[in-house]
């Protein structure tokens, strides 16, 4: 199959759709358009949306800048810096922000614009949310100095994400991906991620009732064991992976599919076709399960490159159905 399971919203494509972010970002009819035309466009076979990863974040208190039609909505505050222990799940979060808004998208895409292709909605996960709720280098540092604290903080963030994850399951979403990119080694380490995150992600595909993807920026080879025991029905990484074929080897023994992994900020941004076509025949030569881009994608990427994707599987399955 050919999809994303990361952040997608590409100037083209909202032309072609007639919805465009940031609108995009807060309607869910619009919302439902531009991600379907991942499907009917750029015919992508598995389709994601909200396109951004700040929905919980801004529901649970964070102010965010809402962006523009090339530039994703980002996070500005961050209201328990100083008080990480008033951090509260409030019992009316699926009202707060724009999770209505991603809740009746998946509704619309399901049952009024009749997708047949799996649709994924996308929640950011415990340390990313963490992240923006108590600022990076606070976060971070408590994870070295007071473990103690970053602990309580995931576990709160945690329950937010299950919450959340199962109410788009039941509003229609074939899967949730969480995208956790602050859980890289590159940013916390692999024994904070072993001993802080993975316990909140054991607990949270204990607590989901559907299929759940994992999506974690940069050279994860040295935690994937440690991710493959979380649950995760599949997991998406991205270029920078030192060894794409033992993350397939170990993630196949471990029933587990694998998603990715063509170049984001360089192949699918500013290379032709032919480039993108190459590095999809290394993924699929790797026996990767979902042709996707490895990370999210920059919003001026040329949809031609998008379309390459698919070529590119069919050209690859027709070589290998004549051998």
């Amino acid at each position: 199959m050919v999809g994303t399971a990361t952040t997608a919203g590409i100037v083209e494509l909202m032309d072609i759709s007639g919805a465009s972010r940031p609108e995009a970002d807060r309607d869910p009819e619009k919302m439902a358009k531009l991600a379907a035309s991942f499907h009917t466009d750029a015919k992508f076979e598995v389709i994601r949306y909200p396109f951004d990863v700040t929905v919980v974040g801004e529901a649970l208190g964070c102010q965010i800048d809402t962006g523009t039609r090339a530039r994703t909505p980002s996070i500005i505050s961050h209201p328990f810096e100083s008080k990480p222990e008033d951090i509260e799940i409030p019992i009316d979060l699926m009202k707060r922000g724009r999770v209505p808004v991603v809740i009746e998208a998946s509704r619309l895409l399901r049952n009024e614009l009749g997708m047949k292709v799996p649709i994924i909605a996308g929640i950011e996960g415990p340390a990313d949310l963490a992240s923006y709720l108590c600022g990076i280098s606070s976060f971070l540092m408590w994870t070295i100095q007071k473990p103690e604290i970053a602990k309580a903080v995931i576990d709160k963030c945690i329950d937010a994400c299950i919450i959340c994850a199962n109410e788009y399951l039941n509003s229609g979403a074939n899967a949730v991906v969480m995208a956790d990119s602050l859980s890289s080694p590159e940013m916390m380490g692999p024994d904070a991620f072993k001993e802080l995150v993975k316990p909140a992600l054991v607990r949270y595909n204990e607590s989901v009732k559907g299929n759940t993807i994992l999506h974690i920026c940069g050279e994860v080879d040295s935690i994937v064991p440690d991710i493959l025991q979380c649950g995760f029905n599949a997991i998406s990484v991205e270029e920078n992976v030192k060894d794409l074929n033992n993350i397939i080897y170990l993630a196949h023994k471990n029933n587990t599919a694998v998603i990715g992994n063509i170049s984001t900020a360089n192949t699918l941004y500013r290379k032709p076709p032919e480039d993108v076509r190459k590095e999809a025949f290394k993924c699929l030569d790797a026996k990767i399960d979902i042709l996707a881009p490895g990370c999210g994608l920059a919003p001026e990427t040329p949809l031609r490159n998008l379309l390459a994707m698919s070529e590119a599987r069919d050209e690859f399955k027709h070589l290998k159905d004549k051998v």
